[in-house]
C-alpha cells in the first residue's frame, strides 16, 4: 500500500488507556478514521477509555493488532520495548501495518523486532502534559510532536499529526535521548517549583495560591522562552495554559 493510499481513513487501534493513548485515538477519530478498539487493564483505564471513546470496544491486545490498520503504542517507556517484541514472537505484526509510539525517549529502532515482520515504523511524541480528559483535544491545537521515522515514510508520520491537531518536527533517532532528558527536565523542574512555591503560600495562609502564581509562572516562562528566540508563546500550544502545565480549574 502506498503513501498516497496511507492517506486515506484507516482503521486505528490504541493499545494503552493511560493519560495519551485515549486523547491521541479520539483525534484520530475526529479526522475520520475508524476506532477498531483499545486495550484497558485497569478500572481507572477503563473508565477513561469509556468517556473520551465512547462505543469503542475494548479489546486483548492481540485483537487490537488483528483488527487494525494502524496501532498506536501509548505505553510507558518501560514496557514499550516487551511489548513490541512480545507481539513479534507470537507473529502478530502483520506486514505494511503502520505502527506509530508515542514515547518521548524512543525512535523507531525500538520498533525492529515488529519491523522484522514487515511493519512500517513510526515514532511521535506530543510534548505535552496530559490530564487524560477531553480538555487534551482542544490542548492538541499546535502542540510540538517530535517525529522520528524511515526517510520514505516520514510524511505519513507527519500527516497523522497534523490530522491531530499538532504540529510535527522531526527529530533523528540519534537525538532522541536527548530529546527526552529535555522534556523530562522542563516538566519535573516546573512542577517541582510550582509544588514548592504553593506549599510557601499556602504556609502563610494565601488561598487558591495556584491562581496567585499562575500569571507569574506564565509570563517567566514566557521571558525565558523570548531568550532563546521565541518572541511569544503561542497560547495554543498545550492548550489554553500554553506554558503552565496544570489547566486552570486544577490549581490549587
Amino acid at each position: 500500500m502506498g503513501v498516497e493510499q496511507r492517506a486515506g481513513r484507516l482503521g486505528v487501534g490504541t493499545i494503552g488507556a493511560g493519560r495519551v493513548g485515549p486523547v491521541l485515538a479520539a483525534a484520530l477519530g475526529g479526522a475520520g478514521h475508524a476506532l477498531t478498539g483499545i486495550s484497558a487493564v485497569s478500572a481507572e483505564s477503563r473508565e477513561r477509555a469509556e468517556v473520551i471513546l465512547p462505543g469503542v470496544p475494548v479489546l486483548p491486545v492481540t485483537d487490537i493488532v488483528e483488527r487494525s490498520e494502524l496501532v498506536l503504542l501509548a505505553v510507558p517507556d518501560d514496557e514499550l520495548a516487551a511489548l513490541v517484541a512480545g507481539l513479534a514472537a507470537a507473529g502478530a505484526w502483520q506486514p505494511g501495518q503502520l505502527v506509530l509510539h508515542t514515547s518521548a525517549r524512543f525512535g523507531v529502532d525500538v520498533l525492529a523486532p515488529a519491523r522484522a515482520q514487515g511493519v512500517i515504523p513510526l515514532a511521535a511524541h506530543p510534548a505535552m502534559v496530559f490530564s487524560g480528559t477531553t480538555l487534551d483535544l482542544a490542548r492538541l491545537a499546535g502542540t510540538w510532536f517530535a517525529v522520528t521515522a524511515p526517510a520514505p515514510v516520514l510524511p505519513i508520520a507527519q500527516a497523522l499529526v497534523v490530522e491531530m491537531g499538532g504540529e510535527p518536527h522531526v527529530v533523528d533517532e540519534s537525538d532522541r535521548a536527548a530529546y527526552a532528558e529535555a522534556v523530562d527536565t522542563a516538566v519535573s523542574f516546573s512542577t517541582a517549583i510550582v509544588d514548592q512555591a504553593t506549599g510557601l503560600l499556602s504556609s502563610i495562609r494565601v488561598e487558591r495560591p495556584g491562581r496567585v502564581l499562575a500569571p507569574l509562572v506564565r509570563s517567566a516562562v514566557e521571558a525565558a522562552l523570548a531568550r532563546t528566540g521565541a518572541s511569544t508563546i503561542d497560547p495554543a500550544l498545550n492548550g489554553a495554559d500554553s506554558d503552565f502545565p496544570f489547566p486552570d480549574a486544577e490549581l490549587p
